[in-house]
């Protein structure tokens, strides 16, 4: 694990994952939220940190069967097992702080989703100049069609070594991995930074994040979106 070009600019790189009860940012919620903290540690980069908790409900909350059926997390998990929102986002707090570069797979989603839960039960201000790097958007300048996360791990040789199972814990490991297999292919996440592609017949799925500059970015294009 080097990330060099990163740490040229930041203290503390911190790739997380949600799971939620379906779609809709400033609706449905959060049930499960991961983190993995790295950090340069005697010259070379390692995890220093690793965060996993299920969330509990607003009252009346529920998840839906299906969800529950894709992620294996019942309505009894988050009642027995799940933290308070507002423990959560005071935990997220102090991971973020400082010089930190926030990662994800399809970042703007679990951005989105952690905006909304940050408003009602934290600081949301958490996230306002923080840089922010998305790594479907550096997946589909590498890989032709289809982009998940399950696809890039069968791309670059991770099967066995991780999963993508639809648990937060799981997936953010993934793309753990999954980034540093990017980084030794071509060194260029830096140029990536802030920069999220989205399908042109799409186009930004709910409200842009302003730090963010969004451009087109179609299938199977030759050229990076850095570059355009």
């Amino acid at each position: 694990m080097a990330f060099e070009g990163l740490f040229q600019k930041y203290d503390k790189l911190v790739l997380f994952d949600t799971e939620t009860t379906g779609l809709q940012f400033s609706r449905d919620e959060i049930i499960e939220f991961a983190a993995v903290v790295v950090e340069q540690v005697g010259g070379s980069a390692q995890v220093t940190q690793e965060y996993d908790e299920l969330v509990t409900l607003r009252p009346g909350g529920f998840i839906p069967p299906k969800i529950q059926q894709l992620t294996g997390i019942s309505n009894e998990d988050v009642r027995e097992k799940g933290v308070a929102k507002t423990r959560v986002c005071r935990d997220i707090s102090e991971m973020f702080a400082g010089n930190t570069l926030l990662i994800a797979y399809n970042a703007h989603f679990d951005l989105s989703f952690l905006y909304y839960m940050l408003l009602r039960d934290g600081d949301p201000m958490i996230l306002k100049g923080k840089d922010k790097l998305d790594l479907l958007t550096v997946y589909k300048d590498r890989r032709s069609y289809p982009h998940k996360l399950c696809n890039a791990i069968e791309a670059y040789g991770l099967a066995g070594k991780v999963v993508n199972s639809h648990r937060a814990v799981d997936d953010v490991l993934a793309t753990v991995a999954v980034m540093e297999a990017m980084e030794k292919e071509k060194n260029d996440l830096q140029r990536y930074v802030n920069l999220f592609g989205y399908h042109p017949a799409y186009g930004v799925e709910g409200k842009p994040i302003g730090s963010v500059t969004y451009k087109p970015q179609p299938y199977d294009s030759p050229i990076p979106l850095y570059e355009k």
